[in-house]
């Protein structure tokens, strides 16, 4: 029988809301997994016992009255630090915002907590969730990167000291992380989920995620968060769906493997994994087809940089013409090149975007989900940078909703993935798809310390 800590939100939510399990002891049993890992891991910036202790004794309170209770009612999550909640420090990890004390709670912090989830903390986060990689460590082996920008979340969640995390992507802060440390990640649909509260990156290509162990996990905390936000200017009108319903009794799904780029980028052991899996999902009754990318990806994701680095550019030039030394070296030279850049090369990689988007909506509807490599290759062992980002960046871009699964593990005993891509605003579709996929690969990677 798995131990407290091994069970996924959704396992966790059960078992409290049947009473079998506490919240007051699963909270207990995560603070003494921190205890005994995070010195060793770094991917926590602020825990607050006494509260995580508190908030689970009136969750188990309002369990014993028979109040009404929520979807997460009781289950710790753990909050990427450029996440606000009011009178808690938001220190983005950077000197910039160290005493940045917001008076506001996140639209996403809000709906979590009125579901019944506990704040358990704050994890790390790169700074300002951009390029200088933080302390955090790999929990499969400190000498590879862990990724980023949400690498506190990714290595929390693998490391079994909370099952499900926050993070965010503008260019690939969900999705690396989480298939470097071997766990399950989900970007949804740009403007799916508010992103009001959220320290931002780029206004065009922020986006909520989050991470965790099981696909059902994914599901549940879309629809939770899922929804429209009249203050959020690009958050959609239109209304949630059914995330969680239809994951058990989905059907083999049409898969379009795209094979130019991300095939031809990968290493040999990344391609023959990703094509024995697809050889398991063919065996279980998928059909694959091979799609192609339209020629508008070969500017993609230069063009994303660069509109990233103006628009952080914009919202950073405040802080940066009074403190542009407390920076750290790579996020101070995107930024003095995002001032540089003007007007004209800016609208121009906005227009070529356009086309791009526009091109890769019509390549998703060639197939119920599309598949790559989630990443090139395993966690490489260079701690200078979070990693190679050209995988996820250009489903940010295009803004197509994405989720990561765990395939299997690489010679080096690091961890391989795959990623699933869908139609705007069908994450019904890439949830119910991504959990036949799960269930095909039957893969769950523990890492090292966590065993």
């Amino acid at each position: 029988m798995p131990q407290t800590h091994e069970l996924s939100a959704a396992e966790l939510a059960r078992q409290i809301r049947e009473k079998k399990i506490t919240p007051v002891e699963v909270a207990q049993s995560l603070l003494e997994r921190m205890d005994a890992l995070e010195p060793q891991l770094d991917a926590w910036v602020r825990v607050d016992r006494e509260t995580v202790l508190a908030d689970a004794k009136q969750r188990q309170a309002e369990l014993e009255s028979g109040a009404a209770i929520g979807p997460l009612h009781g289950v710790p999550i753990g909050i990427k630090d450029i996440y606000h909640i009011a009178g808690i420090p938001t220190t983005a990890g950077s000197k910039v915002y160290a005493d940045y004390v917001p008076d506001e709670t996140a639209v996403t912090i809000d709906l979590l907590q009125k579901a019944g989830a506990i704040m358990l903390g704050k994890t790390v986060t790169t700074e300002f969730a951009c390029l200088d990689p933080s302390n955090a460590k790999n929990p499969w082996n400190p000498a590879h990167t862990p990724g980023g920008s949400s690498s506190g979340s990714a290595v929390s969640v693998a490391a079994r000291m909370c099952p499900i995390a926050m993070g965010s992507q503008t260019v690939g802060s969900v999705l690396r992380p989480a298939s470097y440390n071997g766990i399950t990640g989900l970007k949804p649909t740009y403007g799916r989920v508010s992103r009001r509260g959220v320290v931002p990156v780029s206004w065009s290509l922020d986006t909520v995620g989050w991470m965790g162990r099981t696909v059902e996990d994914m599901a549940l905390l879309l629809q939770v968060m899922a929804g429209p936000d009249e203050l959020d200017p690009v958050a959609s009108r239109l209304p949630a769906g059914d995330y969680l319903s239809g994951l058990e009794s989905a059907q083999p799904p049409k898969i379009g493997l795209i094979t130019s780029f991300f095939m031809e980028e990968s290493d040999a052991e990344t391609q023959k994994l990703t094509r024995a899996v697809l050889e398991q999902f063919k065996s279980a009754g998928a059909s694959v087809v091979e799609v192609t990318l339209p020629e508008s990806f070969n500017t993609a994701f230069q063009d994303q940089l660069l509109i990233m680095g103006v628009e952080a550019a914009a919202f950073h030039k405040p802080m940066y013409e009074k403190q542009a030394q407390d920076y750290r070296p790579k996020l101070r030279e995107m930024l003095r090149q995002g001032l540089e850049t003007d007007a004209v090369t800016y609208t121009r990689a906005l227009e070529r975007r356009l086309r791009f988007t526009a091109d890769m909506k019509l390549l998703a509807e060639q197939a119920d989900v599309l598949l790559t490599p989630s990443t090139p290759t395993a966690p490489l062992a260079d701690l200078t940078n979070t990693g190679d980002t050209r995988f996820q960046g250009p489903w940010t871009s295009c803004g197509l909703p994405t989720i990561t699964l765990p395939a299997g593990l690489a010679e080096s005993g690091l961890p391989l993935g795959i990623q699933l891509i869908a139609s705007p605003f069908e994450e019904a579709r890439l949830l119910a798809a991504a959990r036949w996929c799960e269930k095909i690969i039957d893969v769950h990677l523990v890492p090292p310390v966590a065993r």
